[in-house]
């Protein structure tokens, strides 16, 4: 298959971020005095935002709105988005694909200034036509719903864009909208369910060659 664009998750697939989101939870959380130290580290790993707060508004002071808590995480994140790194092989990918003229996009489950941070980061948003964030749909992934809402924006049908993505929720997400689901994951990992898998990025080339 020869598809005609790509859709690209970010966290944890072009940049690596989660080890700066789960700083900003815990200093954020510490902040307003709830220590969340002697939680498991993966504990909140892929798991959106409104899914934490659920998980530790009972270690919050009573009162505490979510948006202000999301909003200091966001703004310590944004505030550090220099010491992002990309997922190896990510920008080199993205700018190959950009000079073959392959339309590309970002698929992510992170608010809108979330992605616009790992963008910036990144230095690739030039070669971005479109990002989709949580604040642009109604459910996130696994719902096929930011997938879908793609491959509208890409006027394609979703069969003929790779989805390439880390997570099993993310897979979950473009596979239930009907685009080719390719999987990224370290070499060594536990295999995710993916149409196929890449353990470099540069393999997401092979399909334009």
């Amino acid at each position: 298959m020869k598809p005609c664009a790509v859709a690209w998750d970010i966290d944890g697939t072009l940049v690596d971020s989660e080890p700066l989101h789960l700083r900003a939870l815990l200093a954020t959380c510490l902040s307003f005095g709830a220590d969340l130290s002697d939680l498991p580290a993966d504990e909140f790993l892929g798991i959106h935002m409104a899914d934490v707060w659920l998980r530790v508004r009972t270690r919050l002071p009573a009162g505490l709105e979510e948006t202000v808590w999301l909003d200091a995480i966001n703004r310590f994140y944004v505030e550090r988005q220099g010491e992002l790194v990309e997922m190896p092989g990510a920008v080199k990918t993205v700018r190959a694909l950009a000079d073959m003229r392959i339309r590309q996009a970002c698929v992510s489950n992170s608010e809108r200034v979330i992605v616009n941070a790992n963008l910036n980061a990144l230095g690739i948003a030039e070669a971005i036509e479109f990002s989709i964030s949580f604040d642009d749909v109604t459910k996130g992934k696994p719902s096929a719903e930011p997938y879908l809402l793609a491959a509208k924006q890409f006027g394609a049908p979703p069969h003929e864009i790779l989805a390439v993505e880390d997570s099993e929720a993310g897979l979950a997400s473009a596979t239930a909208a009907g685009l080719y689901a390719v999987g990224f994951q370290c070499v060594g990992a536990p295999r995710i369910e993916a149409d196929h898998i890449v353990c470099d990025l540069s393999g997401i080339l092979d399909f334009f060659a």
